[in-house]
C-alpha cells in the first residue's frame, strides 16, 4: 500500500475519532439537561406548582423606554384575589415597584419593597437575592408551596410570586399598621396605645390563624417562629400571622419532625425543645404562643433587663403572683385600661399562658383548646405545678439584632435591639 493511501486511511480514522467524541459529549450533555430538567420538575411538582412556562428574564435593571410595554402589568387586582398565587415575571415586579423605588425592610434571606397592582391594590414584594443559596431556595419554595394554599382572615395573603433564574421573590397583601411587637414596644409617648380589649381581640385572632395552621390545612403547617413581629395588623387593626419562612410541613401520621442543624426559632419564644436534639411536634408553636400571651398581658418584653432581680423575667413573676394568691398585681394594668371585663379576660389570658408553656409538649393544650378556653366564659384552672420547675436559676441573657416582619410598611422599627432569654435546661 502505498504511503499517501496509509495517510488518507490514517486521517479518517481521526475524522472518525474526532466525531466520536464530539457526538459521546453532545449526548452526555443532552442527557445531563434531561436529568436536571426532571429533577427541576419533580420539585415543582412536590410543592404543588407549575413549572415555568416563559424564559427566564433579565436581572432587574433600570426600565427604559423600548423595553416598558414588555414590563406592562396586565394582571389586575381582581386576577390576583381570584387566582392566586399568581406567577409574575421579572419586568413585571419592576412596574409593580417602580424599579424598587421604596423599601420596606430587609432580612436575613431578602429585602422587601413596596408595590401596586393596577386596581389599587397595595403589595410588599419580599426580593432574595439572586445568589441565593439552596438554604434560601428551600425556603422560598416552602412559602409558595404552603402559603399559596391557605386561606384564613388572620393569616398575611400570598397573592404571587417569581421564579425566575435571576430573581425569586413573593407578593404578599401589605398590612398598613405594621407589627404586634411595635404596638407593645416602640410607640412614642404621644402615640395611643390599643387597649387591652383590642390587645386580648388580637391574641384570640392569632390563636385562631395558628390552629387552622395545625388542624384545619391539608397538610399541618408549623409556624416555628410565633412572636409580636410576626403578627401584622391591617388597617382595622385586626391581627394576621405572617414570616412562614420557617414553615415546614408533616403528614398528620407523622406526629414529630426531627429537627437538624441547631435551634429554630427566636430566643425567648422557642420552645425549649427546639434547643434540643430531641423530635418536635406542633406544640413548639403552642409554647411560642404563650410567651406572645405573656407579653400581651404585661404590655412589655418578657425580658427586661434594669429591673428588680424578681421582675425582670415577666413569666415567672406571674407565676409567683399567683402563688401567693396576688392575681390583682397581675390584672392591674388591663383593669385600668378596660375595667372589670379587661380584668377578667387578662387572668383568663395568663392563666391560658402558663398552660401554653408546659415544659413537656404533650402537657401543652392544642390550639383548637386555647381558642376554646380564650372565649370561654366559664373559670379555666390554673396549672398546679410551675412550668417553670425545670429551668436552672441561672439564665443566659441573649441580646440580638430583631427586627419586625418585612411584611409590613412600617420601615422605622427595624434593625431595633432587643434582649431575650434562653434557658438552662436542667
Amino acid at each position: 500500500m502505498s504511503s499517501s493511501s496509509s495517510d488518507v486511511i490514517s486521517g479518517g480514522s481521526i475524522a472518525v475519532a474526532i466525531v466520536s467524541v464530539i457526538t459521546g459529549g453532545i449526548v452526555v450533555i443532552v442527557v445531563a439537561i434531561l436529568i436536571y430538567k426532571c429533577c427541576k420538575l419533580r420539585m415543582w411538582r412536590k410543592y404543588g406548582l407549575s413549572p415555568p412556562e416563559l424564559p427566564a428574564s433579565p436581572p432587574p435593571r433600570p426600565r427604559s423606554d423600548d423595553d416598558h410595554a414588555v414590563a406592562a402589568l396586565t394582571t389586575t387586582t381582581v386576577d390576583v384575589i381570584k387566582e392566586r398565587p399568581v406567577r409574575f415575571s421579572s419586568p413585571q415586579l419592576r412596574e409593580m415597584t417602580g424599579d424598587y423605588a421604596e423599601r420596606l425592610g430587609a432580612g436575613g434571606f431578602g429585602v422587601v419593597y413596596k408595590g401596586q397592582i393596577p386596581g389599587g391594590l397595595a403589595v410588599a414584594v419580599k426580593v432574595l437575592g439572586s445568589d441565593m443559596g439552596r438554604r434560601a431556595e428551600e425556603q422560598f419554595m416552602v412559602e409558595i408551596g404552603t402559603i399559596g394554599r391557605t386561606s384564613h382572615v388572620n393569616l398575611v395573603m400570598l397573592y404571587g410570586f417569581c421564579f425566575d433564574a435571576d430573581l425569586k421573590a413573593l407578593v404578599y397583601e401589605c398590612m398598613p399598621k405594621g407589627s404586634l411587637e411595635r404596638y407593645l414596644f416602640f410607640l412614642d409617648e404621644q402615640e395611643q396605645g390599643l387597649g387591652f380589649h383590642k390587645l386580648f381581640r388580637i391574641a384570640v385572632g392569632t390563636a385562631k390563624a395558628i390552629r387552622y395552621l395545625h388542624d384545619e390545612c391539608a397538610r399541618r403547617i408549623i409556624h416555628y417562629d410565633i412572636k409580636p413581629g410576626n403578627v401584622l395588623l391591617d388597617e382595622e387593626l385586626e391581627p394576621k400571622v405572617g414570616d412562614f419562612g420557617l414553615a415546614r410541613l408533616c403528614d398528620r401520621e407523622k406526629t414529630h419532625l426531627t429537627m437538624t442543624g441547631g435551634g429554630r426559632g427566636t430566643p425567648g419564644y422557642a420552645a425549649p425543645e427546639l434547643w434540643k436534639p430531641v423530635p418536635v411536634t406542633h406544640k413548639c408553636d403552642v409554647y411560642s404562643y404563650g410567651m406572645l400571651l405573656f407579653e400581651i398581658l404585661g404590655q412589655r418584653r418578657n425580658y427586661m433587663h434594669g429591673m428588680e432581680s424578681q421582675e425582670q423575667w415577666y413569666p415567672r413573676w406571674v407565676w409567683q403572683r399567683l402563688e401567693h394568691g396576688e392575681t390583682e398585681a397581675v390584672v392591674a394594668r388591663a383593669r385600668a385600661q378596660g375595667g372589670a371585663a379587661a380584668a377578667d379576660k387578662a387572668e383568663r389570658m395568663c392563666t391560658v399562658a402558663l398552660w401554653c408553656v408546659q415544659y413537656r409538649p404533650e402537657d401543652r393544650p392544642s390550639m383548637a383548646s386555647v381558642v376554646q378556653m380564650l372565649e370561654a366564659h366559664d373559670h379555666v384552672a390554673a396549672p398546679t405545678v410551675s412550668p417553670f420547675a425545670h429551668l436552672d436559676p441561672q439564665v443566659i441573657i441573649t441580646t440580638s439584632s430583631s427586627s419586625s416582619s418585612l411584611l409590613h410598611t412600617d420601615d422605622t422599627t427595624g434593625g431595633t435591639t432587643s434582649t431575650h432569654i434562653s434557658h438552662h435546661i436542667t
